[in-house]
């Protein structure tokens, strides 16, 4: 250390940060009698030096190092009890990652010493272990200041024009033919011109990214050969995971970003706040555990050596601690503005919305967000619920978030699959899910609409399994989800017979243009506008090959030009994509109601009809609609689920207009007709209004 000089730094900002005279190091405990710094060889095999940090400032501790350069390998020990029963589990002998690490150095190594006791028994976590950890964990990495200056965010354009594309940061190019090889399966690879030219011929105007900040392998996958796939598991809330870095490491996230914001596409990271990688009692000590076990996390109340486990996950983040809530808004912050991104999406959101009485829509995490000058204008999506008591709030948000809505998902799937009553609810459904929604000023789109997610089946699986799948994952087929309401249409998997296969596509194109009329937020998973399939793996979190990666090479490029058609379709008609709620109210321009329900022959709907199976609805632009909004637009779509061809009665079109067919699933003729028109059946159709000479 003869070539350092220490002083006491400062404690306001958090981390590692390189002031051009050296570094100031930061770092949040509340319970720790001592915090050492650890500096690294630069190959991060040797610990060279040892430095306790010299002040602590309310619960931080920090220390500034004049002359060490950017570059530099660290971590951190911490001090204190080692009092499991009491909710402390301090051991210096665990090297500590940096909660607000920017890089990494090295990886994750499942190994007995990452653990914090010494055993296997069922109270082994109440031994002390003293073997060395640093070998197995990352050194943290002082940054460059200069690698995250000189972004902005992207610019947030109307969520009423919005396709979501949820994608897998690796999966969606991993063997694409058409991405250069070196950059398949990286964050380059995303933004090639490639996946570009797709994108933007999809019409997509958003990109939803599975967890990208680093995670760690499960050490029960790890031990059965296989990964942590879809990464919800993360460690380090500040840095981009670093297996989906290309020739360029992390500028190639940078790039990433620019280059979609170039071709007009949002960046929104699926977050995991809710829980940490270091687990239940038995889990590892990596980072949080070792720094303040009983600050990081809530634990149970009375048995502080066990963990509140509302995520499943074996943890639950305590973001009801004013210094863990504030690791989340400087994490949050640090993506937007240092890295570009335009929005989040939560997962199990419910998570960060409890406080001691359980979820609350007003608490501490949803008032910091509301409040905060950066966070306050970025786009949120909410996965509203946990497994915890209570925790299913689908439609509870604050109105700055839109939410992930599986009764929308259920419903389209349950209605096309023939189920009972299942059209009274595609009605609701249909419309934004005003039942859900439709309160405190929100708008339609808060209602994210999708029929598969990466957590289920694909589209084209809801078609092929009546049953899951998932014999790859090692845990006899007991995993994901037991409700899929899916129907394979007469042969379980695969199938060269004609009859079944042409009803499996006809259900997915019915299914996607369902979601295309829908009013909210259509969200469309990578691979499923072609027919990608994960051969009935409804949760393939652990699959890093073939079953989780797009398949290309089987793209069905019939139904991608179908998809095509019904983004653009959606984008040339307002009326498919208002904010505002429809509830047939009189529209003053014209006297006709902004909604109506209708059956074949044009008569009232009789929604009371348990076999209801066909409907028609006309949608106009909303009665509340302000006058400098569009208004003119009008949409007519059949649903016929029966299977008979059948004849539709058109409503009496304006003067000189007439109807023109816009979508059909069935491939008939999108021509000019008047009075009536035939629909197919099981099969979608929509009609516009448009200029036509009235016969002689």
């Amino acid at each position: 250390m003869t070539d350092f000089s220490l002083s006491s730094g400062s404690p306001t900002r958090l981390g590692a940060h390189h002031d051009g005279a050296g570094v100031n190091f930061a770092v949040f405990s509340e319970n720790a009698d001592k915090v050492e710094l650890c500096l690294f060889s630069s190959d991060g095999t040797r610990e060279v030096a040892r430095i306790a940090l010299p002040e602590r400032t309310g619960p931080v501790w920090h220390g500034h190092i004049e002359g060490l350069p950017v570059g530099t390998l660290y971590g951190y020990r911490a001090h204190g009890q080692y009092a499991p029963e009491h909710g402390h589990r301090f051991n210096p002998n665990k090297l500590l990652m940096d909660p607000y690490t920017r890089e990494m150095h090295g990886s994750f190594v499942t190994h007995p010493a990452t653990l914090g006791y010494d055993g296997a028994s069922s109270a082994a976590d109440l031994s002390f272990d003293a073997r060395e950890s640093a070998p197995f964990v990352p050194k943290s990495v002082v940054s460059d200041p200069a690698l995250f200056d000189g972004l902005r965010a992207g610019q947030h354009r109307p969520s009423d024009r919005d396709l979501i594309y949820e994608a897998h940061p690796k999966g969606l190019t991993k063997v694409h033919p058409k991405v250069p090889e070196e950059v398949q399966g990286t964050y380059d690879g995303l933004a090639s011109d490639t996946m570009l030219d797709h994108l933007t011929k999809l019409g997509v105007q958003a990109i939803e990214l599975l967890p990208i900040q680093a995670f760690v392998d499960d050490k029960f996958l790890v031990e059965r050969g296989l990964r942590n796939y879809w990464g919800y598991n993360s460690i380090g809330f500040f840095t981009p995971e670093p297996r989906y870095f290309g020739p360029d490491g992390m500028m190639g996230f940078r790039r990433m970003v620019d280059r979609f914001h170039a071709a007009g596409i949002e960046v929104i990271l699926d977050v995991v706040y809710n829980h940490t990688a270091e687990g239940d009692q038995r889990g590892p000590t990596l980072c949080f555990r070792g720094l303040d076990n009983a600050s990081y996390y809530r634990l149970s109340a009375g048995q502080p050596r066990y963990y509140v486990n509302d995520t499943g996950c074996g943890n639950t983040l305590n973001v009801a601690h004013p210094y863990v809530l504030r690791m989340v808004m400087d994490s949050l912050r640090f993506w937007v503005e240092c890295m570009g991104v335009d929005g989040f999406r939560f997962d199990l959101a419910t998570t960060l919305g409890r406080e001691d009485h359980g979820f609350d829509p007003k608490g501490g995490f949803f008032d910091a967000l509301r409040q905060d000058p950066v966070l306050a204008g970025v786009r949120m999506i909410a996965e509203p619920w946990d497994i915890g008591p209570g925790g299913y709030r689908l439609g509870q948000y604050p109105h700055e978030f839109a939410e992930w809505n599986d009764s929308y998902r259920d419903t389209v799937r349950r209605y096309w699959r023939g189920d009972a009553h299942s059209a009274q609810e595609l009605g609701a459904r249909l419309l934004g899910s005003a039942d859900l929604f439709d309160r405190a000023g929100r708008r339609s789109t808060a209602s994210v609409n999708f029929i598969a997610s990466h957590d289920g089946f694909t589209l084209a699986d809801t078609t092929r399994y009546a049953r899951r799948h998932n014999e790859a994952n090692t845990e006899n087929n007991r995993d994901g989800h037991h409700s899929n309401y899916s129907d394979n249409c007469g042969v379980e998997g695969e199938t060269d017979e004609p009859a079944i296969q042409a009803k499996r596509d006809r259900r997915q194109r019915n299914m996607l243009a369902t979601m295309f009329v829908s009013q909210g937020t259509p969200m469309l998973l990578a691979g499923d506008e072609f027919g990608n399939s994960q051969a009935g793996n409804n949760n393939a979190y652990c699959q890093d090959n073939e079953i989780g990666w797009v398949n290309w090479d089987k793209a069905d490029a019939e139904l991608q030009r179908f998809v095509q058609k019904l983004s653009a379709f959606r984008q040339a008609h307002p009326a498919l994509r208002q904010s505002r709620f429809l509830h047939a109210a009189i529209r003053p321009r014209d006297g006709h109601p902004d909604v109506r329900w209708t059956d074949f022959k044009g008569e009232a709907l009789e929604w009371r009809d348990p076999g209801l199976a066909n409907l028609c609805v006309t949608l106009r632009c909303s009665a509340e609609a302000p006058g400098y909004a569009p208004d003119d637009d009008v949409v007519f779509v059949v649903f016929n689920r029966s299977d008979e061809d059948d004849v539709v009665i058109l409503p009496d079109p304006p003067e000189g207009q007439g109807w023109q067919r816009g979508i059909d699933t069935s491939g008939l003729a999108c021509a000019p007709m008047q009075g009536t028109a035939e629909v197919a059946a099981q099969s979608v159709s929509a009609f516009v209004l448009t200029p036509q000479e009235v016969p002689q």
